[in-house]
């Protein structure tokens, strides 16, 4: 099922690479976004993620939560996030459920396709960034998307 601006989040738990689980819903209260990639260690991926390490702070500025998804382990995302001193965490999707949930699930690829998704404090989906696998995706408009969502 697609999803949509203005719909709730669906809801998902999580284990971050330091093995914390993550759920959704209790992160209620602040704006958070989600950023669906494909694998840890793979070039387009590793851009997208890098360039929001660097360009993109003022998302944790505003009060944003931010954390990386894929189905890589989260043994696999610690050792990925120290080697790019990622500020953020990345979340181990390994069955590939909550990219499920939120329709970005590559089947034949058994991994996330790019999406990018603010959620604002109520739990309801602010904004949306899709691209297929191979297209690196536009950042840009998502800190006004926090801003419009706190």
């Amino acid at each position: 099922m697609a999803i949509a601006v203005g719909e709730a989040a669906p809801d998902f738990t999580l284990d971050d690479e330091s093995g914390r689980s993550v759920t959704l819903s209790g992160l209620r209260g602040a704006p958070v976004v989600l950023v669906f990639y494909t694998f840890d260690f793979s070039g387009i991926c590793t851009g997208e993620l890098c360039e929001i390490r660097d360009d993109y702070g003022e998302w944790m500025e505003l009060g944003a939560q931010v954390f990386g998804i894929s189905r890589d382990s989260r043994f696999s995302h610690a050792a990925y996030r120290e080697q790019h001193g990622l500020p953020y965490p990345l979340l181990a999707d390994l069955k590939g459920e909550a990219a499920r949930a939120y329709d970005t699930w590559n089947e034949d690829l058994w991994a996330a396709e790019r999406l990018t998704v603010v959620i604002d404090g109520e739990g309801a989906i602010a904004h949306i960034v899709k691209n297929p696998i191979p297209d690196a995706r536009d950042h840009s408009a998502i800190g006004e998307a926090i801003q419009a969502a706190l």
